[in-house]
């Protein structure tokens, strides 16, 4: 299938593929039984959770960066952008399913080839779309990503509860962007972003106060899996977040 990167409906497939492919079906078990951890192994779980996401984002954003700029790169990355798409999904599927068999360097591995693959995608997605426009959504999304992240850090609530109308409200998203696929409809395609950049703000503070909480470490049997883990939990609420801010906000070039 090809992809013509000048035109606005095959970028708003774009979007919406990616997002699509990058949410709901990775998530655990919202009932996962945690274990409470000490705040000093909360503090180290958080941080190497971080620390494996933003090292994610960095590969992704240098992949990016070179593709946008690289017509062959482009004209690849549009030619087989769904096989692109079932390939990245099927690694967080990998991912997911498998964390308790594989290994924790397995899994970060598998992490940092998802990441290089999808600045392949991104790369094609931010070329639509002009410098300033991306390094706002860009500037926006590290803003909302980081106040929703301090939040769930430091609340003393529980957000467990919100664990079933998040998903539900996932799986809603999903279906929404592939029904617009077919419908193209400019008016649909700015509900489901606004929609989009609310949720993904929300599923932040979550997961954030799920890692903490001890969720992940109960649903993979080692902290530092569930480092890996929360760490490409994060990395999709960020990428999803940037995407539905640069689909609503971003000027086409």
């Amino acid at each position: 299938m090809t992809l013509n990167p000048g035109d606005s409906r095959s970028a708003d497939i774009g979007a919406e593929r990616r997002s699509g492919s990058a949410t709901g079906i990775d998530r655990l078990d919202p009932a996962a039984t945690a274990a409470p951890l000490a705040a000093t192994a909360q503090a180290a779980l958080l941080s190497q959770a971080f620390l494996w996401m933003f090292a994610g984002l960095l590969l992704t954003a240098v992949v990016a960066y070179v593709v946008q700029g690289n017509e062959a790169l482009r004209r690849i990355a549009a030619d087989y952008f769904i096989v692109l798409v079932f390939g990245q999904l099927g690694i967080v599927l990998a991912i997911s399913a498998g964390i308790r068999r594989f290994g924790a360097t397995a899994a970060l591995g598998l992490f940092f080839v998802y990441a290089a693959t999808l600045g392949l995608t991104v790369g094609l997605i931010v070329s639509l779309y002009t410098g300033e426009s991306v390094a706002t959504a860009f500037l926006s999304a590290g803003a909302m990503f980081g106040g929703a992240a301090l939040f769930g850090a430091t609340t003393n609530r529980s957000l467990a509860g919100l664990g079933g109308t998040l998903t539900m409200g996932l799986f809603g998203l999903i279906v929404a962007s592939i029904v617009n696929l077919f419908l193209g409809s400019s008016p649909l395609g700015w509900v489901i972003s606004v929609a989009g950049v609310v949720l993904f703000t929300v599923l932040t503070a979550y997961d954030v106060k799920r890692i903490s909480s001890g969720a992940f470490v109960a649903a993979t049997g080692s902290i530092e899996k569930a480092a890996v883990l929360g760490a490409l939990h994060l990395y999709l609420d960020f990428v999803n977040l940037f995407l539905f801010l640069l689909r609503l906000t971003g000027g086409r070039r």
